[in-house]
């Protein structure tokens, strides 16, 4: 294949014959212009142009191959014809790159508080936005973590804890922890490698990863990143085109992946106000995901222009078909009521999570741990518990080693963690996910001695005093640490005087 001159690339530099370079690789993109999820003013920005930079961020690296037809790939580009650009960096730039230079050395790093106030400090503000950010007046956000804080410990004293062992299944796969790394979306907004710090970091300390269907890396590029035997679920937003979910589920299933987990709180996304004032996708484009969708939102954030794909017709009565096409096992995330809780019991699935997407869907909804309590006693109504063939998941507001071991007393079977993870990963990379496992595991250590237990499955409910947990007014105490790193809302700004 003959090379092209960044000189003829640039000649095809309008919406009638638009080319654009990614990766060293020319391609044709005029006839996708019209279907771009995120308009086509954002690649016309880049025609006849180098948009490797703007494109990395927000698209998995297979994306433009798997999405372009073969006949519009063109080619390498003729790398002696290349001009090297210099960057300018913008003041605000400058002043991020010295804010990471100057970052706390990791092993200043004592708790999952001190990573978030890291990725604060140094994440473009977009990308702060867009991972910060939950819905409407963001209450059920700070209710999430205001929870664990109304329910106390009853340790027990004079009990042998010389030896303590936190490890567990999760669905019957072993976990050196009894925590999973739950789904986050765009994981390269906030570090080159993405969603593959998690992988390796994973791989590497015995922790399941759930796959995002929003990730900024490929689903085959992070099941090639883990290690052999390495267990990973699956998070899935299930497209209104039933047959490209069959074709993921399925792949999926064929790579390895033991679990299933379907989102089915988001028929709709929430208004998260912070990413939406960013109007992210003006400027700099979307995930990917939504091929050929036309009715995206491209003024009103990251969040609104990569869920146009999403289905609101999901109900109950898909549930056979998704038993029909994968052996998995399937487990529904963002179960909120005893009466939903219930019926994913009867129709035979593996278990559900309670969630309420980290805050970001329906404000006011209350937190997965409080949901807990009147879930598990209706469980209890089909028979014994716990259950062996039917887990509780709970995710939302977890920091501590302690918020995992209230949840589990309660009778969750595991938590998962998303947002304290990906700001590990984009404070330190790699590093920063490993240091957060040993934080736990350092956590967990000293708090099982304390509560005097000596393993997980001594956690019961007789444990943890409850009580106060539904009251949500006056009687939480104040988490300094959390506060400290919210960023609360802001109102709509007045324009600078020209």
């Amino acid at each position: 294949m003959s090379l092209i001159s960044t000189q003829t690339v640039a000649e095809h530099a309008s919406p009638e014959s638009c080319w654009i370079i990614v990766h060293g690789r020319v391609y044709d993109v005029t006839e996708f212009l019209p279907e771009h999820p995120g308009g086509s003013k954002i690649i016309l920005k880049y025609a006849g142009k180098d948009a490797t930079e703007a494109y990395d961020p927000i698209h998995p690296p297979d994306a433009i191959t798997t999405h372009l037809p073969k006949h519009k790939h063109l080619g390498p580009v003729d790398p002696q014809t290349v001009v090297k650009i210099e960057r300018v960096l913008s003041e605000e730039e400058k002043k991020r790159q010295e804010l990471v230079a100057s970052r706390p050395p990791i092993d200043e790093i004592v708790n999952l508080h001190d990573f978030e106030a890291v990725a604060k400090a140094i994440l473009p503000p977009k990308a702060w936005a867009y991972y910060s950010s939950a819905s409407d007046d963001e209450i059920t956000i700070r209710e999430n973590r205001a929870a664990y804080q109304r329910i106390w410990f009853r340790p027990r004293i004079l009990r042998d804890v010389s030896v303590v062992n936190w490890s567990t299944t999760i669905l019957g796969y072993k976990s050196s922890l009894p925590v999973y790394i739950s789904a986050t979306a765009l994981g390269k907004l906030g570090h080159p490698d993405g969603e593959l710090n998690l992988t390796r970091a994973a791989g590497k300390h015995g922790v399941i990863q759930m796959i995002p269907t929003l990730a900024s890396c490929s689903f085959d590029e992070i099941v090639d990143a883990a290690v052999p035997g390495q267990t990973l679920f699956l998070q899935l937003y299930v497209n209104r085109d039933r047959e490209i979910t069959k074709r993921y589920v399925q792949h999926a299933e064929k790579r390895g992946v033991k679990a299933l987990f379907i989102t089915v709180d988001a028929p709709q996304l929430g208004r998260r106000e912070k990413d939406m004032r960013m109007k992210f996708v003006d400027e700099s484009g979307v995930a990917k995901v939504q091929d050929g969708d036309k009715n995206v939102k491209k003024d009103e954030g990251v969040a609104r222009a990569i869920s146009s794909f999403i289905d609101p017709s999901l109900s109950w009565k898909d549930i056979p078909w998704f038993k029909s096409i994968t052996n998995m096992h399937i487990v529904l995330k963002g179960v909120a009521t005893p009466e939903d809780a219930l019926m994913a019991y009867d129709y035979g699935l593996a278990g559900i999570v309670l969630s309420n997407h980290g805050g970001r869907q329906l404000d006011t909804a209350r937190s997965g741990v409080e949901n807990l309590i009147d879930i598990v006693a209706a469980l209890k109504t089909r028979g014994p518990w716990p259950n062996p063939r039917f887990a509780i998941f709970v995710d939302g507001g977890v920091r501590r080693a302690s918020d995992v071991l209230k949840a589990i007393a309660l009778g969750a079977s595991a938590v998962g963690v998303g947002r304290a993870f990906m700001y590990s990963f984009c404070a330190y990379g790699q590093e920063g996910v490993q240091k957060a496992f040993q934080i736990f595991r350092d956590e967990l250590e000293m708090n099982m001695r304390l509560i005097g237990v000596r393993s997980i499955d001594e956690l019961t409910s007789d444990l943890v005093d409850a009580s106060g947990l539904h009251a949500h007014v006056g009687i939480t105490p104040t988490d300094n640490l959390y506060n400290s790193t919210y960023q609360p809302l802001a109102l709509a700004p007045f324009r600078a005087k020209l």
